[in-house]
């Protein structure tokens, strides 16, 4: 196996994990380590962990629900709108400079970590 794909393996692996955990992957995990270990550009690993997740979700989703942990209208609830955000987030995107999309991600991750703990 090159060392590239034992690297998405990794990735792919920890992303699961987390988003088993605490519901998240994608963004906390699959992008920082795309761009990190693999040289991927922002907006290419931004787009590939959005493909990720769908697939993820749905099983995550499902194992979730066998211990009785999914409430599926308010999933619905919170899934329509964010289907808009995410349509209106891709489209501003697409017009910052990939290394700013990262400044801002770095921001939110320090400041939602800060949080969580204090």
């Amino acid at each position: 196996m090159s060392s590239r794909l034992l690297r998405l393996a990794v990735i792919s692996t920890v992303a699961g994990a987390f988003s088993g955990l605490f519901g998240v992957g994608g963004g906390t995990v699959i992008v920082p380590l795309l761009i990190l270990w693999l040289g991927y550009q922002e907006h290419e690993a931004t787009g590939t962990s959005l493909a990720a997740i769908g697939l993820i979700a749905i099983f995550g989703s499902l194992v979730q629900g066998l211990f009785g942990n999914v409430d599926v209208l308010k999933g619905i609830l919170i899934g329509l709108p964010a289907v808009a955000g995410v349509i209106v987030g891709t489209s501003l995107q697409q017009r910052v400079p990939g290394r700013a999309l990262s400044g801002i991600f770095a921001v939110l991750l320090v400041v939602s970590a800060a949080l969580i703990v204090f």
